[in-house]
């Protein structure tokens, strides 16, 4: 294959310097990424090398430029991430949920991206799936986001507490020792997107406050980002309760896993009663994860997958039964 020359579109000094970085630490990546050289004068970019290499460069840095002229600032690993996308012949994508310290959290497949951009477009999102697709940890992620960016003023973080009867007073301790261990898991999340002293500041001041579904009764919540794990355990009662504290200028993120309930047997879940009743209201999305995205270790797909071919067979033998 022979060695060819592409010019890209004039660009101004300040793209260039958005592109590729101080002391050139950019360019020289893109160069190793994709085996070209790139030779920059008055905002022009040329790139030379293989075909095949030249025009991956030539898509990476166009995806590149495109978000910079949204207003997005490059972080170092965007270019990795736009170099992998090329690579694997995907559509170059820097959407990313900023959270404190300067982290990015990436989605880690186009049904996390999708979910992202559902969050952002409506009011009301139901994120139904199994373990490990990460609906609720994107979920919190959105909500630091929207704290850090000023877009909320709290954060609300909601469990029902020990499946959904609530009642927790064969535990012992007071009422905040008995929770905790159902809360814990969303305190975990939160470690890993702002600093201990914040989150501990953020908390003693009400600005991020983690609690049991019982306790947001008779309240309003305006200006705030309200997140319901493991929404698959609350009642119909509880789940219209919960949504009609929902303010102005808020945003609500309601996660669960419909195979996974834990109520009575003649209980019907909340989030399953709330798909069938709200699924047609404008500003309401039901946004719906599959065995297939589960990004945890491999093995934990396998186990989803399992348990999905176990409950069918055991349904297929209920049905049987049943008529014979």
């Amino acid at each position: 294959m022979s060695t060819v020359v592409r010019q890209l579109p004039p660009i101004t000094q300040l793209e260039v310097l958005s592109l590729l970085g101080g002391n050139d630490r950019g360019l020289k990546l893109l160069e190793k990424e994709f085996n070209v050289k790139i030779i920059g004068r008055g905002g022009r970019l040329s790139i030379r090398g293989e075909e095949e290499d030249v025009e991956k460069a030539m898509k990476a840095i166009k995806g590149m430029l495109k978000e910079i002229r949204r207003g997005r600032v490059l972080q170092p690993d965007d270019l990795e991430k736009v170099s992998k996308d090329v690579k694997e012949g995907k559509e170059v994508s820097l959407i990313g949920v900023e959270v404190y310290s300067g982290r990015i959290i990436r989605p880690k497949n186009p049904a996390q991206e999708k979910y992202i951009k559902a969050i952002l477009e409506n009011e009301i999102v139901f994120a139904i799936g199994p373990a490990g697709t990460g609906k609720t940890y994107l979920a919190m992620a959105m909500a630091v986001n929207f704290l850090k960016e000023k877009m909320v003023n709290r954060v609300i973080l909601v469990r029902p507490a020990v499946e959904a009867g609530e009642k927790l007073g064969y535990l012992p301790g007071d009422i905040y020792q008995k929770i905790a261990p159902y809360l814990r898991p969303l305190y975990d999340a939160l470690y890993d997107m702002m600093e201990a002293d914040r989150l501990k500041e953020y908390v003693d001041r009400g600005i991020i406050e983690i609690a049991p579904l019982a306790y947001m009764r008779g309240r309003t919540f305006n200006d705030s980002f309200i997140v319901l794990d493991e929404a698959q355990n609350s009642t119909p009662e509880q789940m219209k309760m919960f949504l009609t504290r929902l303010g102005f200028d808020s945003k609500v993120v309601i996660t669960g896993d419909i195979t996974q309930v834990d109520l009575p047997k003649n209980v019907v879940s909340g989030l399953i009663h709330a798909e069938r009743i709200l699924k047609e209201i404008k500003g309401i999305t039901f946004f719906h994860f599959t065995e297939k995205d589960v990004v945890r270790h491999p093995l934990v797909q396998e186990i989803v997958l399992a348990y999905e071919r176990a409950k069918k067979k055991e349904e297929k033998n209920t049905e049987n039964r049943e008529r014979g």
